[in-house]
């Protein structure tokens, strides 16, 4: 499953190339793939990117988060006219306090518009996280899914029965990724932590610096492709800095 959106910077895509993007994307994927791209973050982009997207057989879409001119109230209702507009359930992001709170969430859920709901909050401990505890006792587990990439994932899928968790290191080394989430589901908990431990460093540097820039560059600098330049409102990274991205994503993909 590609989640597609957040790191692959979909904020700010041209609306007049997003039509074009998702014809890309439906003739890549594998057939086993399942692609769900996304939408937003403002509100009339969604609604254009709704029209072009209900033509299409994505199954669902991703509304993208943002704290900018918005209230929650604001977000509920926008999230219902998209889903209406699309005619698919949507994707939930939460991904910082403030955005929708968890009674919010479980409303959307109830009343059959979410997909899922991608749990993104950043803990200093992710195992103490009353956010989430709330969030789990209103809405089931299945329909949760961690989503800040393996550091909280083996927190989240165990004391709080999340569904799974996304990745955007497993650009670099999805076997490993997929290796650590059978171990989970498995409950080899201590070769999940072994691993989790491998992605730590290009983890600690993508909180660092930046997740999208240093993901973008990690996949160029370990030669799996070449991604070019960032849109314009994002720029690359320092040549010192990105010495140390090459030597963690190198280190990553060399593991397993």
């Amino acid at each position: 499953m590609l989640l597609y959106g957040g790191n692959a910077n979909l904020y700010h895509i041209r609306p007049s190339e997003y039509a074009s993007l998702l014809e890309m994307l439906e003739a890549t994927a594998g057939n086993d793939t399942l692609v769900i791209p996304s939408v937003g973050p403002s509100y009339g982009l969604m609604m254009d990117q709704a029209d072009i997207l209900k033509n299409t057989r994505f199954p669902t879409a991703m509304v993208l988060p943002t704290k900018a001119v918005m209230t929650e109230a604001g977000l509920m209702n926008g999230f219902r006219r998209f889903v209406d507009a699309f005619g698919r359930p949507a994707v939930l992001y939460i991904k910082e306090e403030g955005y929708i709170s968890p009674e919010g969430a479980a409303e959307l859920v109830r009343d059959g518009l979410v997909s899922f709901i991608k749990y993104a909050i950043v803990r200093k401990d992710p195992v103490d996280d009353d956010f989430l505890e709330r969030l789990v006792s209103l809405v089931d587990t299945p329909l949760i899914c961690s989503g800040i990439g393996e550091q909280p994932a083996l927190i989240h899928m165990t004391k709080f029965r999340l569904n799974g968790y996304t990745s955007g290191c497993v650009c670099v080394n999805p076997a490993l990724s997929q290796q650590m989430l059978r171990a989970i589901t498995s409950k080899d908990y201590d070769l999940a932590e072994k691993i989790r431990k491998i992605f730590l460093p290009l983890e600690d540097l993508r909180n660092e610096i930046h997740p999208i820039r240093v993901l973008h560059e990690a996949v160029a600098l370990c030669d799996i492709a070449k991604t070019g330049r960032h849109f314009p409102l994002l720029s690359g990274i320092t040549d010192s800095t990105a010495d140390r991205v090459r030597r963690a994503a190198a280190d990553l993909l060399a593991a397993g």
